[in-house]
């Protein structure tokens, strides 16, 4: 493709973008998948010039709050060219007038390029050209490249930092490993990934992840198709970590997804015990299948969780550890979502903490006396955290929660605790992991 062709991809791509994911009227499907539809349909594009496209289309994606906001302060809709002539522009205070000359060449006119550029948008790049990015006018949304109604949350959570944690959120998350105790350990794996030319780190906080300082295809590894490694968030490991699943006991994992908590439990367990990863999603059970096929695990099952299924009041009272890593807006994870900032409205968090709530309370009557319920999010926001907790420990009286210091003394003794307060907070800002939320609760005898 010619550069002026992929100019022309990006831009469809980038209205496809904005009418499924972002527009008034999207049905907001994850940009991924949208994307990845996108290109199943033309394959004529190839692997580089499908990278070249993806940048283009995704570096409007992550600064699409702060481009409407330069768009809406000219009084100009905010279209698909537009937007890319904007990200073309924007910031470029050192090349003022050739980044003007570049964008309208691009927009060359030519057999599979964009159409030229009509007086009207070339009057918007003449007022765009050489502004930089982050405008001193701006308000605090699209300067901290926020959506307005995560602002009140997120201030009274980080305060005077809450500048820092957004620039966190616009950085490049980092790849992370967890080691499979099951079938290694952390130095055999750094050792092979190394004769496979992937140099790790081992994380600060779990015992059992790496990091890959530059970001590397490991899905091809030796150790990942031999189970030795999985691809997992160190802060997603530690709530794993917390859980503190022992040989020989009962696990329910009610929300497990594609089993990544599942996976960590089973390896702290030494297989020893028996583990349900529980969810509503068939697909994802079924994809679970593979992953614990892959890491050796063979103490869990697998539990559908469907209308009018009497599975958990059959089992009320009898597990040792239930971990419910709830549904949540993942706002701790929009560093690898960026679309997710435009998708994720506040009426999706009014009916998530309703859902969140609901879960717990299910939940909860699987812990037997004694036994010990776990709280999880991806989320920086105290609706889905710390106030959830309130407000099921007010409805809940058997439980009591565990400090996190006594937990972390125990579980990661000699090593420094990650966050002040009784709960697990964690932040790309803070800690360089994902946002996460974790709270052990245990239930009276």
């Amino acid at each position: 493709m010619t550069p002026a062709a992929r100019i022309a991809c990006a831009i469809d791509l980038i209205g496809v973008l904005e009418e499924q994911c972002f527009g008034p009227a999207a049905r907001r499907r994850p940009a991924d998948a949208v994307a990845s539809d996108f290109f199943r349909t033309r394959r004529f594009i190839g692997g580089g010039d499908r990278r070249v496209v993806s940048e283009l289309a995704w570096g409007v994606v992550r600064q699409r709050i702060r481009l409407g906001w330069h768009l809406d302060r000219l009084g100009v809709a905010p279209t698909a060219r537009l937007l890319l002539l904007a990200q073309m522009l924007l910031g470029r205070s050192g090349d003022h007038g050739r980044g003007r000359q570049a964008a309208e060449a691009a927009f060359d006119d030519s057999h599979y390029g964009p159409a030229a550029l009509d007086p009207a948008e070339r009057r918007v790049a003449a007022s765009l050209d050489g502004r930089p990015l982050v405008d001193p006018a701006m308000p605090d949304g699209p300067r901290l490249n926020l959506p307005d109604w995560v602002l009140p949350a997120l201030t009274a959570r980080f305060g005077a930092g809450l500048a820092r944690e957004a620039a966190a959120l616009e950085t490049e998350a980092p790849l992370d490993l967890r080691v499979n105790l099951l079938k290694t350990d952390r130095e055999a794996a750094i050792t092979l990934l190394a004769g496979e030319r992937i140099e790790v780190v081992p994380t600060p906080l779990s015992p059992w992840g790496l990091r890959l300082p530059a970001r590397r295809p490991v899905t091809g590894t030796a150790a990942f198709r031999q189970g030795l490694i999985e691809v997992q968030d160190e802060g997603s490991q530690l709530i794993a970590l917390l859980a503190d699943a022992r040989p020989g006991m009962r696990v329910a994992d009610y929300c497990a997804g594609a089993a990544g908590k599942t996976l960590a439990m089973a390896a702290t367990m030494g297989n020893k015990g028996k583990i349900t990863a529980c969810d509503t999603s068939a697909a994802r059970l079924e994809g679970a299948a593979t992953r614990l096929k892959r890491a050796g695990v063979d103490n869990a099952e697998r539990h559908l969780l469907e209308a009018g299924d009497r599975w958990a009041k059959r089992r009320a009272g009898s597990f040792d550890r239930v971990l419910v890593d709830a549904p949540c807006t993942g706002t701790g994870t929009w560093r690898r979502n960026p679309d997710a900032r435009l998708r994720t409205r506040p009426e999706d968090l009014a009916e998530l903490v309703e859902v969140q709530h609901q879960i717990l309370g299910k939940a909860s009557e699987l812990v037997r006396p004694g036994g010990r319920l776990v709280y999880a999010t991806c989320s920086l926001l105290p609706q889905e955290n710390e106030e959830q907790m309130d407000r099921f420990l007010a409805h809940a009286p058997g439980f009591v929660p565990i400090p996190l210091d006594r937990l972390w003394a125990e579980l990661r003794p000699g090593l420094e605790l990650p966050c002040e307060g009784p709960f697990l907070a964690l932040s790309p800002g803070r800690h360089g992991t994902d946002g996460f939320f974790c709270a052990v609760l245990e239930r009276g005898a």
